[in-house]
C-alpha cells in the first residue's frame, strides 16, 4: 500500500474531500429513486452507495470513477424482485458479483468494449422511457403498472383522477430539476436533485399536503441473509450472467469514459472489474442493490477535483453516516417527489448527443431497435435484439464491396473493386462487372483484402466471358495476388490481408499534416515549410530507414543504374513513384522542360552533357528515357513566344533549347492547333529530344550498335497514367 505522504494528505484535504461531499449530496437521492423504481427496499439503494464507494474505491482500478446503484439495471432488478422475491435478488446480485471477480482475475475486461456503445445507449435510453412512464404514475398519485405498455394505456385514466396534493408536490421537483441548471455557478453548488427534493419536502411540510412520505422504519435493523432463489435453473443462471455482464460492460465503458475527464492515472480496467465483482458479492450479501459504475456521480466527481479515490472512498463514508445518524430526516421527502427525480432522470437518460454519434457512425437502426425491444419485451431481449441487429450491420460492412467502372477517353474501361469479396457480394460484383460493354478493354484493379471461392468464380468466369467475346482484361492487385493465386491452383489462406496504411512517403505534405496545418502558426511560411523537412527526415529515420538500410548499406559500395531519367523539374512528377523503382535503379536528372541541348548549342550547357556522358561512359546504362507531362509550364512559355517567361531573362535564355521542339510542332499539328494544343506540343517535345540525345556522338554509336535505347514518356497528371510515346525517324544529322 502507497505511504501517506504529507503531500498526498494535503492533495486529499484540498480536492478530494470537498468532492467527495458534492457526490455524497448527488448519491443519496439519486439511491433512493434508483431502489423505488427497481421495487426493491429504500435502504438497499443507501447500501449499495457505500458498498459501491467504499469497496470499489478501494480495490477498484479507476482513480476517479464513482459506483453504486445503476439506473441502467432498475429494470433487472424489479423483474427479479417481481420473480423471486427480494432476498433472492440479493443472492443473483452476489452470485453476478462472483462471475464479475472470476472475469477480472482471468483479465476479460477488454472483450466487454466490443459491445457497440450503440446498444448500451439504445438500452440506457429505452429504460429510461420505462422508468418515465412508470414513476409519472406515482407523480400523478397511482401505482406503476408491470410494463411500458401498460403504463401508457393507463396513463389517460390516471390523468382523469388527478390528486392535487401529490401532482404539486411531482411537479415543483421537475421545476426546480429544470431550472437550477441556469441559476448562476455559486447557487448550483447544491446538486439539482438534493436541492429538489428538499423544496418538495419543505413545501409540503409548510403547507400540509396530503402526500406519501418515504418511511426507511426497520430498514437497516431487520436484516437477513439471501436465499437461494427457486425456480428453473437455466433462467437463474441467465439471470445471474444477465446482471454480471450488465454491470461489468455499464461500469467498464463508464471507466473508459471518464479517463477522458480527468489527467491522472488510467484505469486498469481488469482490477475495476474484479472490484466491481467484490463490491457485489458484498452489497449481495448485506441486502443492497447491483453496483455498477454510474456516470453521473463520476462526472460529478471529476468536476469537482478529484483527484484520487480518497473522493469515493468519502463519499462512500458520508453516505453511511447520514444513513445512520440522519436517516430520519429522508422520511421528510415526498414519495412524489422521489418519483419526479426519476421522470426527470428517464427523460434524461435519452440523450440526444448519443444519437448524433452513432448517426456519424450508421449504427442509429441499433439504436432505435435497443431502444424499442427494452420498452416493449424488457431488457434482455433489447440487449440481445440489438447485438443481434449490431453484429449483421457489422458483416454487411466488412463483406460490402464496391465497384466503380468509368470509360477512359481512350476507349478503355477501368473498373476498380474494393473491399472483400465473399459470396455475399458476388450478385452487385457480377451485375456491376457485365455492365461493361462486350469487346472492351478493360484494366480491372482489385484492391481487397479478401478472396473467397465465389467471388473469385464469378470474377473468373466473367473475365473468360468477355475475353472469348473480343475483349480484354488486364488485372492488377493491389494487395496480395488472391485472384492469381486462386486461378493457379495455390492454395489460398482463409486469413485477411494485414491492412498495411498506405506508404506514406508518397503523399504529399499537404495530406499528411492537414491537421497540423490547420492550427495556427506561430513561425511565418518558411519556418513551417522547414518544420515540414525536418519532420519529414524524422519520419524517414522512423519509418522508413530501419526498412531500407539494409539496401542502401550495399549500394553504399556504389552505384551501378540502368537507366538514364531526363524529366521535368515540376514538382508533381516523382520518378520513382511513376516508374515502380526503387533506390539505385536511375540516374536522374531534372531541369525545365525536360530540354536536352544540342551538342555545340548556344548558349552553352554543359550541365546536361556531362551527365550523359558520365551516365553513358562511366555508368554504362542501357537506356535514357525522356518524360514529359500535361501541362508543362516550360511548354506553355514557348508556346506563347517567350510571352509567359517576360520577367524572366534566364527562362527565356533556357527556353531557347526548346525551339526545335516548337518548330516540329507547327509541322506536325498544321491547321490543327485547338484546346489540346500544350499536351501536343509536351509530347513533341519528348520525340525532339530522343532526336537532340542522337547530336552526342556516343550515344548515337551505341544506339547504332544496338547497346543503347532511347524511350520517351508522356505523364498525364490528372489521369496519374504513363504513356510510352512512338519512336520517329530521326531528323537529325548526327554526325555533321
Amino acid at each position: 500500500m502507497a505511504r501517506l505522504t504529507k503531500s498526498s494528505f494535503s492533495t486529499t484535504l484540498r480536492h478530494d474531500v470537498p468532492a467527495s461531499i458534492v457526490v455524497f449530496l448527488v448519491a443519496v437521492p439519486l439511491s433512493l429513486g434508483i431502489a423505488m423504481a427497481s421495487g426493491a427496499p429504500l435502504a438497499a439503494g443507501l447500501i449499495a452507495a457505500v458498498v459501491g464507494g467504499v469497496v470499489v474505491g478501494a480495490l477498484g482500478g479507476s482513480a476517479v470513477q464513482v459506483s453504486g446503484p445503476a439506473a441502467g439495471l432498475s429494470l433487472v432488478v424489479a423483474d427479479l424482485v417481481q420473480t423471486y422475491g427480494w432476498r433472492a435478488t440479493c443472492m443473483i446480485t452476489l452470485l453476478a458479483g462472483a462471475v464479475q471477480l472470476v472475469l477480472g482475475v482471468f483479465r476479460a475486461a477488454r472483450a466487454a468494449l466490443a459491445v457497440s456503445p450503440a446498444v448500451i445507449h439504445g438500452m440506457l435510453a429505452g429504460v429510461g422511457v420505462v422508468i418515465a412512464l412508470s414513476q409519472l404514475h406515482v407523480v400523478l398519485g397511482g401505482s406503476p403498472q408491470r410494463s411500458a405498455l401498460a403504463n401508457l394505456i393507463e396513463l389517460p385514466g390516471q390523468l382523469a383522477e388527478l390528486h392535487g396534493h401529490k401532482i404539486a408536490v411531482g411537479l415543483l421537483t421537475i421545476a426546480v430539476l429544470a431550472v437550477w441548471v441556469r441559476l448562476p455557478q455559486r447557487v448550483r453548488t447544491v446538486p439539482a436533485p438534493l436541492a429538489a427534493l428538499m423544496a418538495a419536502a419543505l413545501t409540503a411540510w409548510i403547507f400540509g399536503w396530503d402526500v406519501t412520505r418515504v418511511d426507511l422504519s426497520g430498514a437497516f435493523t431487520a436484516w437477513t441473509f439471501p436465499v437461494l432463489p427457486q425456480g428453473d435453473g437455466h433462467l437463474i443462471m441467465a439471470a445471474v450472467l444477465l446482471v454480471a455482464l450488465l454491470a461489468g460492460v455499464e461500469s467498464l465503458l463508464c471507466s473508459v469514459a471518464v479517463d477522458g475527464m480527468h489527467t491522472g492515472p488510467r484505469a486498469d480496467l481488469d482490477r475495476e472489474l474484479t472490484g466491481q465483482g467484490v463490491a457485489n458479492m458484498v452489497t449481495g450479501a448485506l441486502g443492497g442493490l447491483p453496483v455498477a459504475g454510474v456516470i453521473v456521480r463520476s462526472t460529478a466527481n471529476a468536476r469537482a477535483g478529484a483527484r484520487s479515490r480518497a473522493s469515493t472512498i468519502l463519499h462512500g463514508v458520508w453516505v453511511l453516516v447520514f444513513a445512520i445518524g440522519f436517516g430520519w430526516t429522508i422520511q421528510l421527502i415526498p414519495m412524489e417527489a422521489l418519483a419526479a427525480l426519476l421522470v426527470f432522470i428517464g427523460v434524461q437518460m435519452v440523450n440526444l448527443g448519443h444519437i448524433r454519434k452513432v448517426h456519424g457512425h450508421g449504427e442509429v437502426p441499433v439504436y432505435v431497435v435497443t431502444m424499442a425491444t427494452v420498452i416493449l419485451l424488457g431488457l434482455a431481449e433489447g440487449v440481445l435484439a440489438g447485438l443481434a441487429l449490431a453484429a449483421l450491420m457489422a458483416l454487411r460492412r466488412l463483406t460490402w464491396v464496391t465497384v466503380r467502372t468509368r470509360r477512359r477517353p481512350d476507349g478503355r474501361y477501368h473498373a476498380t473493386i474494393s473491399g472483400s469479396l465473399t459470396f455475399l457480394g458476388v450478385p452487385r460484383l457480377t451485375q456491376e462487372l457485365r455492365a461493361i460493354p462486350d469487346r472492351a478493354a478493360v484494366d480491372l484493379e482489385l484492391n481487397i483484402d479478401f478472396m473467397d471461392n465465389a467471388a473469385f468464380e464469378a470474377i473468373h468466369a466473367w473475365r473468360l466471358d468477355h475475353e472469348r467475346l473480343g475483349g480484354t482484361v488486364d488485372i492488377d492487385e493491389l494487395h496480395d495476388e488472391w485472384y492469381a493465386m486462386a486461378a493457379s491452383g495455390v492454395r489460398v489462406y482463409p486469413a485477411k490481408t494485414p491492412s498495411h496504411g498506405p506508404d506514406r512517403s508518397w503523399l504529399p505534405w499537404a495530406y499528411r499534416r492537414r491537421r497540423a496545418a490547420r492550427r495556427p502558426a506561430s513561425h511565418g511560411p518558411a519556418a513551417q515549410d522547414d518544420c515540414l523537412l525536418t519532420e519529414g527526415a524524422r519520419e524517414f529515420h522512423r519509418r522508413t530507414a530501419p526498412l531500407v538500410r539494409p539496401i542502401f548499406t550495399e549500394l553504399a559500395r556504389g552505384q551501378q543504374p540502368t537507366h538514364l531519367f531526363i524529366t521535368c523539374a515540376d514538382s508533381r512528377i516523382v520518378p520513382s513513384l511513376i516508374t515502380a523503382s526503387g533506390p539505385g535503379d536511375l540516374f536522374t536528372v531534372r531541369n525545365i522542360g525536360n530540354l536536352v541541348p544540342r551538342r555545340d548549342c548556344e548558349p552553352h550547357d554543359d550541365s546536361m552533357g556531362a551527365a550523359i556522358e558520365y551516365a553513358t561512359q562511366v555508368l554504362g546504362v542501357h537506356t535514357i528515357t525522356v518524360c514529359g507531362h500535361s501541362g508543362c509550364g516550360a511548354m506553355a512559355g514557348l508556346l506563347s513566344g517567350g510571352v509567359m517567361a517576360g520577367g524572366l531573362p534566364a527562362m527565356r535564355r533556357w527556353l531557347r533549347h526548346g525551339n526545335h521542339s516548337l518548330a516540329r510542332f507547327i509541322e506536325t499539328a498544321g491547321d490543327r492547333l485547338g484546346d489540346d494544343a500544350l499536351d501536343l506540343l509536351c509530347r513533341v517535345n519528348v520525340q525532339q529530344q530522343l532526336d537532340n540525345l542522337r547530336t552526342y556522338r556516343k550515344v548515337d554509336d551505341q544506339v547504332r550498335a544496338g547497346r543503347l535505347k532511347l524511350v520517351g514518356l508522356y505523364f498525364d497528371i490528372g489521369e496519374a497514367r504513363v504513356h510510352v510515346l512512338p519512336p520517329v525517324p530521326s531528323q537529325l544529322s548526327v554526325h555533321a
